[in-house]
């Protein structure tokens, strides 16, 4: 039993505060991102199916859509997970067993209240919701109430996998998340093949893997052995645990929420070009979210690698993390950017959309997908922040920096009423994005060099009265 403990405990969990840290930020990276990916290549094949067999011409847009308005309401309450992250990652760095199994119980809690909540909220409000984007298609409607029943499990998953990620296990998430994805796949056949349904299929097979790959990975904490075992007997909401997880979470949540809304105003914008310019640019995003997912993986690393070297203050790795996380999410951001930029209009034939659609398509990709690694480093950047525990200060910039920035944009640049026809295109739209990731990447990295220097002096001054 011991000896089986032992090689679990190598084969899961990673120590992120020793040995080669570029090794392993890639070994702990590699399953986020087949993770990510394959949970895009589930979400394409709604796309993909409902547009190649689907009945309704304007299906994809139907689905595709809807993406920004779900990140806006979700992304608030996933940023606590941000926190459990963090949190389950010092308590496990420490050793601190009993503080541990506290954020597992408390994170448990919050994610399903929160799902419960969101749930309704967004079944019950769908339609306003998507009348407020100026989305015309009434198909969005049931996709987008469909989606929210799952919305408790979807939540469950998410806090789950971040408590594993804390503690450097990325390996079982992406093996449940491959099963359920396979699981939507056959499923989204069979309900528009088989059964002739078309987005609430795709929707119904979407919420059903889900709840499996909650099932799953809740199983995995209810049978460990570790001090991340979750028992039904000990599920209670501890206050101090979740302060800790409100404090660093809820910036990220909020922060999350109001990228969102900058999103949702710039699918607004999009939305009132018609369905062609709808289903182009439901595609692109489609096929531009392989490269974001990747390095969001790099971005999710820094956070549970920094979060453990200062559960043990070890602050200098904490440089080394940043440096390694860097180069590593340029490398991804610039070879996959860049391979989308070349290849992108053949990618969007997959999609199932028309020749005018996919040259909305690749206008899009043009604009975002060479300068994508600049927000892969911005958001390593706000990683490690919040990994050091600053997380009201990364969300402040990103507010400013990148909602601020494209709301004003949209409102004077985009929409000039002086030369209205020459600025009011989806050109201009696009290139809101790439100048905003300058101007908040160059603000972090500033940020992050004094709130460093800051901890090192704080250090040395413990160091020099410790020694007196």
């Amino acid at each position: 039993y011991l000896y089986m403990d032992i090689i679990r405990r190598k084969t899961y969990e990673i120590d992120m505060t020793t040995g080669s840290f570029f090794k392993k930020i890639i070994l702990f990276s590699l399953p986020l991102i087949l993770s990510g990916i394959l949970q895009l290549l589930y979400n394409a094949a709604d796309l993909i199916v409902v547009g190649k067999f689907g009945t309704e011409p304007n299906a994809v847009g139907a689905v595709g859509s809807t993406s920004s308005l779900i990140s806006l309401l979700v992304n608030l309450f996933l940023g606590l997970s941000v926190g459990a992250n963090v949190l389950s990652a010092r308590s496990f760095a420490s050793k601190n067993n009993e503080k541990l199994s506290k954020t597992v119980h408390t994170s448990v809690s919050i994610s399903v209240l929160s799902g419960v909540v969101l749930g309704i909220v967004g079944i019950i409000f769908a339609e306003d919701f998507l009348k407020m984007m100026s989305n015309p298609n009434d198909l969005a409607v049931v996709y987008l109430r469909i989606y929210f029943i799952g919305m408790p499990f979807n939540l469950l998953y998410n806090f789950a996998a971040s408590i594993l990620r804390g503690v450097g296990d990325t390996k079982r998430p992406l093996y449940f998340l491959t099963i359920s994805g396979a699981v939507n796949v056959v499923l989204n056949l069979f309900f528009v093949l088989v059964l002739k349904m078309n987005v609430e299929g795709v929707a119904i097979a979407t919420v059903a893997s889900q709840v499996l790959s909650c099932l799953l990975i809740m199983n995995c904490l209810i049978k460990s052995k570790e001090a991340y075992h979750f028992s039904f007997k000990k599920l209670h909401i501890h206050g101090k645990e979740l302060f800790e997880i409100i404090k660093i979470g809820l910036p990220a949540g909020i922060q999350g929420s109001l990228f969102s809304i900058s999103n949702v105003l710039i699918q607004s914008s999009v939305n009132k070009f018609g369905n062609l310019v709808i289903n182009g640019n439901s595609t692109a995003q489609s096929i531009e979210g392989f490269v974001y997912t990747s390095m969001n993986s790099i971005a999710t690393a820094a956070l549970s690698f920094t979060g453990q070297n200062m559960g043990v203050k070890k602050y200098t790795n904490i440089k080394t993390v940043l440096l390694y996380s860097v180069l590593i999410v340029s490398m991804i951001g610039i070879g996959l950017g860049g391979g989308l930029f070349i290849f992108g209009k053949q990618i969007s034939q997959l999609y199932g959309i028309t020749e005018a659609e996919m040259e909305i398509t690749y206008l899009r990709l043009h604009y975002l997908c060479l300068p994508y690694f600049l927000c892969g480093i911005m958001d390593v950047m706000v990683g490690v922040l919040r990994g050091m525990g600053y997380s009201l200060i990364p969300m402040a910039v990103s507010i400013l920096g990148i909602c601020g920035f494209r709301v004003i944009w949209i409102y004077t640049v985009f929409n000039n009423y002086v030369d209205y026809n020459n600025f009011h295109t989806l050109h201009y739209l696009y290139i809101s994005y790439p100048i905003s990731w300058v101007m908040t990447f160059t603000v972090h990295f500033s940020l992050f060099l004094i709130v460093y220097l800051r901890i090192l002096k704080k250090q040395k001054k413990e160091i020099i009265y410790a020694n007196n």
